[in-house]
């Protein structure tokens, strides 16, 4: 979702100035290895021992994309719940942590990992890289995001979700009495004509999942058709998601001077002022992005590596999301942030591409992409 996304740069300014401190880059948990009691995690593991009581190797290594977000104070309840303590690795976003994955076979970065995204998941799991396992307490919700092939549901336990969508600056065209574009068609306006920037597909999971989201409004080929003339409206596409909202976009920190952006269903919750928000996120372009955890076949901690994916789908880490990754959890029981029922709206209908013909197309797609984007 995340993330990989606004999620950690709103997280980390959100949480900066709620004086709590976030983990980052490669860090350890700070709590104390109490005695394991899997509280907030559910427990054993199907197929596997869970948390063990007294667990030899106290550390468990997750490996991750570079948004990911988990306060010390996480890290330390884990610790506190299972007896382990995590160390965090991150780098690069969904597909780059992907392909690390595959390269990686048998000689492991870690011992689980999260934020494998539904648009990398089958080059993961098609890999033979992950063990079997499920938490036993699952939340019922969760099983909605479930991937929908055996392998994938196996190996991959879903953590969060976020849709990814065209955003405008409602103020920008305010202030010009101009009317903001309503779909992906209106893109192509001459109106709208240098207005908008996109991360490419290729180098961002945020980016490939807007190529998704053309290939399942226009099909395939008609996508290639579309992406032709956004690029001849001037579309600007950046290298991550990052240059495309805080740089380019005008709501962004780095007062950029594109209104419309291709970001998070989630990105209006991150732009109220006043009471009210300055973006809006248009619901009928959105593609869902769904993050995953799962354990690392060749793990030198496996018990700590299936705890660790129980407690993210339990209730202290799930409620944790919005805050922390600005992303939705899968457990619906959840409460959310006051702000989000106003300002964080998802989309009822988001567009969707079958996983299968993602596995099978998703490398021709993007090489395609590229001699179109660059013509």
């Amino acid at each position: 979702m995340r993330r990989r996304t606004l999620a950690a740069t709103a997280a980390l300014s959100t949480i900066a100035l709620a004086g709590c401190s976030l983990g980052g880059g490669e860090s350890g948990g700070s709590g104390s290895a109490d005695s394991p009691s899997a509280a907030g995690s559910s427990g054993a593991a199907s197929g596997s021992s869970g948390a063990a009581a007294s667990p030899a190797n106290k550390t468990v290594t997750l490996v991750t994309h570079g948004s990911f977000a988990m306060s010390k104070e996480l890290q330390a309840a884990f610790t506190k719940d299972t007896g382990y303590t995590v160390k965090i690795s991150q780098s690069g976003d969904a597909g780059e942590l992907a392909n690390k994955l595959v390269l990686t076979k048998g000689s492991p970065l870690g011992d689980v990992v999260f934020g494998v995204d539904n648009t990398f998941a089958s080059r993961v799991t098609s890999a033979g890289v992950l063990e079997d396992y499920s938490p036993q307490a699952l939340p019922a919700s969760a099983k909605t995001y479930a991937l929908p092939d055996a392998a994938g549901a196996r190996q991959l336990t879903p953590v969060d979700n976020a849709s990814t969508c065209v955003n405008v600056d409602t103020t920008w065209f305010d202030k010009r009495n101009v009317a903001p574009p309503n779909s992906f068609d209106d893109l192509l306006k001459p109106e709208y004509k240098n207005l908008f920037v996109t991360p490419g597909a290729p180098t961002s999971s945020p980016g490939l999942a807007m190529l998704l989201a053309t290939v399942g409004k226009y099909g395939d080929p008609g996508w290639q058709d579309y992406w032709k003339k956004l690029v001849a409206n001037g579309a600007k596409i950046t290298s991550g998601w990052e240059d495309a909202y805080n740089v380019d976009f005008t709501q962004g920190e780095g007062k950029g001077d594109r209104p419309i952006v291709w970001s998070y269903d989630t990105s209006p919750a991150f732009t109220v002022s006043g009471g009210r928000s300055t973006t809006k996120a248009l619901l009928n372009t959105c593609f869902r992005q769904v993050e995953y955890a799962g354990v690392l076949k060749g793990a030198k901690n496996p018990a700590g590596a299936r705890a660790l994916v129980d407690w993210m789908v339990g209730k202290q880490f799930q409620a944790a999301l919005p805050e922390a990754m600005y992303v939705f959890p899968v457990d619906s029981s959840v409460e959310l942030p006051a702000d989000w029922a106003t300002f964080a709206k998802q989309p009822t209908d988001p567009i969707e591409v079958d996983p299968k013909q993602i596995a099978a197309k998703r490398q021709g797609w993007l090489r395609t992409w590229q001699d179109v984007t660059s013509q």
